[in-house]
């Protein structure tokens, strides 16, 4: 009697283990280039809030790279995040 309950589990796993299987890969999709336009503006709609913030705090330097200290200071934050935007 124990040996066909084994036998019926083992059957069992075995027929969930194929239909576990039998699921078909999806084809991954490059992105689009509107969502690669979709990606650049949040990325730079960040950039220009964390610019907003470095300029309301005038005495403060930004830590996060926008004015590179080795380089010479610009003379507006506007300018800072032109240049920032263009690299």
């Amino acid at each position: 009697m124990a040996n066909q309950l084994e036998n019926l589990v083992q059957s069992i796993k075995s027929k969930v283990r194929s239909l576990k299987k039998s699921k078909k890969p999806y084809v991954k999709m490059d992105k689009s280039s509107s969502v690669k336009v979709e990606i650049r503006s949040r990325q730079a709609k960040k950039l220009i809030d964390k610019t907003l913030k470095a300029a309301d705090r005038p005495g403060k330097r930004p830590s996060w790279g926008v004015f590179n200290s080795s380089a010479a200071q610009p003379q507006s934050w506007q300018q800072g995040l032109i240049g920032a935007l263009q690299d």
